[in-house]
């Protein structure tokens, strides 16, 4: 028999504040953290804009002799989870910690990292590399600072799976604990790709918006007006426990994780399948594996990228899906604040996710102002809504057609 699993700590690290309660509390307020680009000069780039985590001191969660060891999105990483485990109270001593894991991912790893050592070696020689390169870039090594810092010793794990990275990583994590490897894993992504390549790049796509003389109204999924999405950067981190485990150290219960799918188009390098069927497929896939009809789900945090064939497509495998039961529910894009987190996206979603059921409340999709017709469902327009929410649902899509759903359902003893 398959164990139940439980979010009880939840650390989030976005444009919108730096914390779980600065991010539910300006996301509930409808405030975008969408601004120009400070960190670096983006004149000569068609996208000036992004979702920045603003304020950030790695001092107050890394050693200053560490901080060279380490890129941001560790850096990001780490602080995330920190916020987690001392939300979750959770202790990692001799009794535990081989039955503690950590899986954090990331779409892309230390971008900042890999452009400066290369004009290291490009102005200087082979020599000015630093010895520090590879592990302050490398993917994985968010996952292993994580699990060196707090004692880790369960299973260690990164996933790379674009922009669903993050929410693979908490689906792999849950059937980690629900087969009885772990009691408890430290789960989640992070991203830091506001570089001058990262930016660059996603720009050559066109994929980005360019709606620089007003950064707070660029993100706006399922509007007729959107043009792209805004590249942000942060960190979410779980900590998903063991129901017992859990109940036995009196921990607080957000929310009980009870399905994962995940699925691929088998269509393009970066757009969806034309009729939603791959993304569909993973929705279906996290209701069958909880044993549920998609009837009880009353809320969608929905991948909603901005991107004017993202957020058709996933319309359409919302409603292939639901069938009708799709007119009945809210739908929100979180990214419509926080700007596409890439491979961090998932993991600060399931976290609102998880936080949208203890609060009983729907965050908005701000700058909703147009609705498209090919987008008519319910998205929770400009305004967060109170709402009985007893399962929710939270969607993430990643290039290469790959999807991951998470099912997440109210927590009743």
């Amino acid at each position: 028999m398959s164990r139940r699993v439980v979010i009880t700590g939840i650390g989030l690290l976005s444009s919108v504040g730096i914390g779980t309660e600065a991010n539910w509390q300006g996301l509930v307020a409808g405030r975008s953290g969408v601004a120009r680009i400070t960190k670096f000069d983006p004149t000569d780039f068609s996208a000036q804009i992004a979702g920045e985590v603003k304020g950030f001191d790695p001092l107050q969660f890394v050693d200053k002799k560490d901080v060279k060891k380490m890129d941001v999105f560790i850096q990001y990483a780490i602080a995330a989870s920190q916020f987690a485990m001392d939300d979750a109270g959770l202790k990692v001593g001799p009794d535990n910690a081989t039955r503690v894991g950590v899986f954090i991912a990331s779409g892309i790893g230390g971008f900042s990292t890999i452009e400066r050592e290369h004009s290291k070696l490009l102005e200087g020689g082979p020599g000015k590399i630093s010895p520090f390169f590879i592990p302050a870039a490398i993917i994985n090594l968010a996952a292993g600072q994580v699990s060196i810092r707090f004692g880790a010793k369960g299973p260690n794990l990164a996933t790379c799976t674009a922009c669903a990275a993050s929410a693979h990583a908490l689906g792999d994590a849950y059937e980690i604990i629900r087969r009885g490897d772990a009691d408890a894993m430290i789960a989640g992504g992070s991203e830091a790709a506001i570089t001058p390549m990262g930016v660059g790049g996603f720009a050559a796509m066109r994929a980005l918006s360019t709606r620089n003389d007003a950064p707070e109204k660029a993100s706006r999924p399922f509007d007729l007006e959107r043009d792209g999405f805004v590249i942000g950067e942060g960190a979410g981190v779980l900590v998903l426990e063991e129901l017992g485990s859990a109940l036995s150290r009196g921990a607080r219960i957000y929310a009980e994780m009870v399905g994962y799918g995940a699925s691929a188009d088998a269509f393009h390098i970066t757009a969806p399948s034309e009729d939603g069927a791959g993304a569909s497929r993973a929705m279906e896939a996290a209701l069958r594996s909880a044993g549920v009809d998609g009837s009880v789900v009353s809320y969608i945090n929905a991948h909603g990228t901005s991107t004017p064939p993202n957020d058709r497509l996933e319309t359409a495998a919302v409603k292939r899906c639901f069938g009708e039961h799709a007119r009945s529910m809210g739908i929100s894009s979180t990214k419509s604040m926080t700007g596409h987190m890439l491979g961090a996206s998932g993991a600060l979603e399931g976290g609102i996710t998880a936080l949208a059921i203890h609060h009983q409340m729907m965050p908005p999709t701000i700058n909703l102002e147009h609705p498209d017709p090919d987008c008519d469902l319910d998205y929770v327009p400009n305004v967060c809504r109170g709402a009985s929410i007893a399962y929710a649902m939270t969607n993430s899509f990643g290039f290469g057609g790959t999807n991951a759903s998470l099912l997440l359902k109210r927590f009743e003893g």
